[in-house]
């Protein structure tokens, strides 16, 4: 277990912090450890009736190209994860779920992050509008199990959450139901 021994923010941002932590080691020598401090996010696996998954397709200005991926967004301050998850299927795909339960949770980058992910599967889905903030442009896309399957194995699908989220829910939860 490391002892922090000094804390330094370096940026407070809207979206996540960056501190720059001293900590000693075990063995007393002392290290350095950058952190990006996020306040988590809910990713949701929409399914419909039919089973298949409502993805969404986005711009993701990091890595400079479209992505495919699950809805998800940051919670708010405060926000219960579950509040979060009906919020950002709305949002972003303009469904709204009458069953929402969270499935799992897993941290995104756990070697300098600490966001938190709550993997939620939204069942019996009420078709709307997206409610999108105003720098956001999101493309709703239905794929079916077969096809999301495919997408990952070709390399089509790029985004860890969703490939988590997708696998998690082939592999363990159909698995739980069956």
């Amino acid at each position: 277990m490391e002892k922090t021994l000094n804390r330094m923010l370096i940026y407070a941002g809207k979206v996540l912090n960056l501190r720059v932590d001293e900590v000693i080691l075990e063995d007393g020598k002392k290290a350095k450890r950058e952190v990006v401090e996020h306040k988590g996010a809910a990713v949701i696996i929409p399914v419909l009736d039919d089973g298949k998954i409502v993805t969404v397709r986005q711009y993701r200005y990091p890595v400079g190209e479209e992505l495919i991926e699950l809805p998800a967004g940051t919670l708010e301050k405060e926000e219960a994860p579950i509040d979060a998850a009906k919020r950002e299927l709305l949002e972003e795909t303009g469904y709204m779920a009458k069953d929402v339960q969270e499935l799992a949770c897993f941290y995104s980058s756990p070697g300098f992050c600490n966001e938190k992910m709550h993997l939620f599967l939204a069942t019996n889905l009420v078709e709307g509008a997206q409610k999108l903030e105003s720098d956001e442009k999101v493309q709703v896309e239905v794929y079916s199990v077969d096809e999301l399957k495919e997408m990952i194995r070709n390399g089509e699908i790029k985004d860890a959450k969703t490939i988590a989220g997708i696998l998690y829910y082939l592999l363990l939860w159909n698995e739980r139901t069956s």
